[in-house]
């Protein structure tokens, strides 16, 4: 009896046994799943500078690890979510990273998959086929490229698919007509060409499409319209042309169209005008037309509204008045004339841009509400003061007034927005030495050029945030203020053509973050400051017309920012100013920079200072020799140290500078020859040299021999050359005494010579060779003579 009592408690010790391990086995993720996990882990590893995997370990259940969702209601509790956005930062050193995926492409039980912000690159690697029962996968924001895989379109029960941000490449193929089930498509901010298939119009489910930031081609299909449930339609920033196509009237459900910077043309039909549910329309930057004469009553209400560029001309249109929820408004660059309505003022609109017109009048105060954030009123007609109440906009982040004809003091209510992050009142007739204190806001960006202000150079723009100051074409004098080192982050100074004196201080290369450094035209005396080539990000440094002297020093070989471009991130304010400004097209003169460029003054756009590398010296009392360090300077596209009291030799090193387009040398005391080397300088377009004491024969190149403006070379000792038409005396083997780097330049140069006198020498020095009998077979000796008679006789 105790052997069947023992027996019957084995059993129930057995079965309790088997069913914990059951439950255990039942309750956790498959194990070719969490090996799978494992793997791309291990991988991971391997790439990643960061690694957030801690949690996945092969001791504990992959359903409870970080970033993976399984099945509960399942008894085998199968991963079907992994949510992996950001969370693979890889090293920039890997090349091939979107192999990683090929584990995770295992875990056929997979219904969302997110692998966004995680700077997968390459291709997608195979295996994507087998997430039959995927139903939505974002793998936004990576580097992935090439084609969109074919198996990506065997994935039929795809409802949402998100691949913006990428650098896919090729045409959107028919088989997208596949997809039948998906509510949301973008594909936004690639490489992707061609025309749009017909076939997208099977996407019948289709609710929001974005193709935006591509180069697709071709009209808009019209199939389009088969899309009945579509809300979102965003095809901006493409090269589609043609008209807007009447079958997108069909879309009764739509809340979003942007067709905005395409190249669509003819006119604007009236029927959007019947959208009820309509929240966005963006129609600008294309060759669309707008009869704005047209007595409309829109049936909808809009949030965003942008007809930039679309010939509307006369008035702001009346119909405007009647969307009371507008917080977007663009109709730059059109021909609006008249004043400011007061109805626009009651509209509380954030955001107005009307850049680029005819408006004439005066800023009525209503406008500066507490909720504007952005006003944009540049190149316009617009006179008078400004409101004293501007400050009421206590929002306001871009206040932009440039190109008008404003006059009178800045309203010192200015001070109270402390959420300004860019102004620019630039070429206006703004007057006063009195300026608003702005230390409390987070001004980036402040451009008060061309105006009438005078007095000492203001530095009340705040301290930290301050990346761009231009104060140049007013009326400041007084010394260079020490208080511009507290703009510790500060890339682009312009103080040029005002009345600055004294001496450049030292305290400038304390800037260190500079790009921009524009002083010319003011009457600053003194040496160039030894600290400058502190400056290692300068890469526009405009010192002339002021009366400097001295030497050029040697040390402006460490600017390394003119020998190759240093990167530095442009702030321009806070996550709110980035947001607001991602529906904007800035202004098209968005700060330029006035610069001497290839011999006549040229305003460079800010936006492409980055390619623009420039040392102007000239127009100063600059003495001595040119440094030959100032070769070092290979990013160079502009030199001019022309107007100065330099002397001695040009150095050859100045042929280093091989993306040079521009030198001026003219009115110095220079001597001795042109050196031969800037036959280098394939991208020179412009040399002027005149008004040395210049001798010898201007150098030979396909560029050089294009420079014959005699202009550019006259009144010197004795220039000769086809350039000016001179003929050249029979040169003279250099002499003992001569500067040395113009010796080793001339030797350097033989290859001109090289280029006739090598094969002439050679067919000398083979018709002398043959002459003395080198070439000439020997007679052969008397035996042989014998030994070949008798062959001979013998045949």
């Amino acid at each position: 009896m105790a052997m069947v009592g023992q027996s019957r408690h084995g059993v129930v010790y057995f079965s309790f046994f088997l069913s914990s391990l059951f439950y255990t086995s039942s309750f956790s993720c498959p194990p070719d799943q969490k090996q799978a996990l494992l793997e791309f882990k291990s991988l991971v590893a391997l790439n990643s500078e960061k690694f957030p995997f801690a949690s996945w370990n092969a001791s504990s259940d992959c359903c409870e690890w970080d970033f993976v969702t399984c099945r509960d209601s399942s008894p085998f509790r199968p991963v079907v979510n992994l949510n992996l956005s950001f969370t693979v930062p890889l090293s920039p050193s890997n090349s091939a990273t979107s192999a990683l995926l090929k584990p995770i492409f295992r875990i056929r039980s997979l219904v969302e998959l997110d692998i966004s912000s995680s700077s997968f690159r390459g291709e997608i690697p195979p295996g994507l086929s087998n997430l039959t029962r995927l139903l939505r996968l974002n793998m936004k924001s990576n580097s992935l490229s090439g084609l969109i895989p074919a198996e990506l379109f065997r994935l039929t029960k795809l409802q949402y698919l998100d691949l913006r941000s990428n650098s896919f490449e090729g045409n959107l193929p028919p088989e997208i007509g596949a997809l039948r089930d998906l509510r949301y498509l973008n594909l936004e901010g690639n490489s992707l060409d061609g025309e749009i298939p017909s076939e997208i119009g099977q996407l019948y489910n289709l609710q929001n499409l974005s193709l935006s930031q591509n180069q697709f081609i071709g009209d808009i299909p019209t199939a389009i319209g088969n899309l009945f449930s579509l809300s979102d339609l965003i095809l901006s920033k493409n090269k589609f042309g043609g008209g807007i196509p009447d079958s997108i009237r069909k879309l009764e459900k739509l809340e979003t169209l942007q067709l905005d910077d395409n190249l669509l043309s003819g006119g604007i039909p009236t029927w959007l005008f019947e959208f009820e549910g309509l929240e966005i329309l963006k129609l600008g930057g294309n060759n669309l037309t707008w009869n704005n004469s047209l007595n409309i009553i829109p049936k909808f209400s809009l949030f965003e509204l942008s007809l930039r560029s679309c010939r509307l001309i006369g008035s702001l249109p009346r119909w405007l008045w009647t969307q009371m929820n507008l917080n977007f408004l663009d109709l730059s660059q059109n021909e609006l004339t008249g004043t400011i309505p007061e109805w626009l003022t009651d509209l509380d609109i954030r955001s107005i841009i009307l850049s680029d017109n005819k408006l004439s009048g005066t800023l009525p105060p209503e406008l500066f509400t507490s909720t504007l954030s952005l006003l944009d009123l540049s190149r316009n007609n617009l006179t008078g003061e400004l409101p004293e109440n501007v400050g009421n906009s206590g929002i306001m982040v871009i206040l932009m007034l440039a190109s008008n004809k404003f006059s009178g003091l800045l309203p010192e209510s200015m001070s109270e927005m402390p959420f300004l992050t860019m102004l620019d009142l630039s070429n206006n007739s703004f007057s006063g030495s009195v300026f608003p204190k702005f230390d409390a806001s987070d001004l980036a960006y402040v451009d008060l050029s061309n105006n009438k202000f005078f007095g000492e150079i203001p530095t009340s723009f705040g301290k930290y945030s301050l990346r761009i100051l231009s104060l140049g074409q007013n009326l400041f004098s007084g010394h260079l203020p020490e208080s511009l080192t507290t703009y510790s982050y500060l890339e682009h100074l312009d103080l040029s053509s005002n009345n600055i004196t004294g001496e450049l201080q030292e305290f400038l290369g304390e800037l260190e973050y500079l790009k921009v450094l524009n002083l010319r035209n003011n009457s600053l005396a003194g040496s160039i400051p030894k600290s400058l080539p502190n400056l290692t990000y300068l890469q526009i440094l405009d010192i002339s017309n002021n009366q400097l002297q001295g030497n050029i020093p040697t040390e402006l070989r460490n600017l390394m920012g003119m020998i190759k471009a240093q990167p530095t991130d442009m702030y321009l304010g806070n996550g709110y100013f980035l947001n607001l400004t991602e529906n904007w097209n800035a202004s098209v003169e968005f700060q330029k920079l006035i610069v001497e460029w290839k011999g006549s003054l040229r305003p460079l756009a800010r936006k492409n200072i980055g390619i623009y590398f420039l040392l102007d010296l000239s127009k100063n009392q600059l003495s001595g020799e040119i440094p030959a360090s100032i070769g070092d300077l290979k990013s160079l596209k502009t030199l001019n140290i022309s107007h100065n009291n330099l002397e001695g030799r040009i150095p050859g090193r100045l042929g280093n500078l091989e993306k040079l387009e521009s030198m001026d040398l003219s009115y110095n005391k220079l001597s001795g020859e042109i050196p031969k080397s800037f036959a280098l300088l394939g991208q020179l377009t412009t040399l002027r040299v005149s008004n040395n004491k210049l001798k010898g024969e201007i150098p030979r190149s396909p560029q050089l021999d294009r420079m014959n403006d005699i202009n550019d070379f006259a009144n010197n000792s004795g220039l000769c050359g086809i350039q000016i038409q001179v003929l050249c005396e029979k040169k003279v083997s250099p002499k003992g005494g001569e500067d040395e780097e113009e010796v080793e330049s001339e030797q350097w140069f033989s290859w001109e010579g090289a280029a006739v006198g090598y094969p002439m020498g050679l067919l000398s020095a083979v018709g002398t060779i043959y002459a003395a009998g080198y070439l000439i077979p020997p007679p052969a000796s008397k035996a042989r003579r014998s030994r070949r008679a008798h062959r001979l006789r013998r045949r």
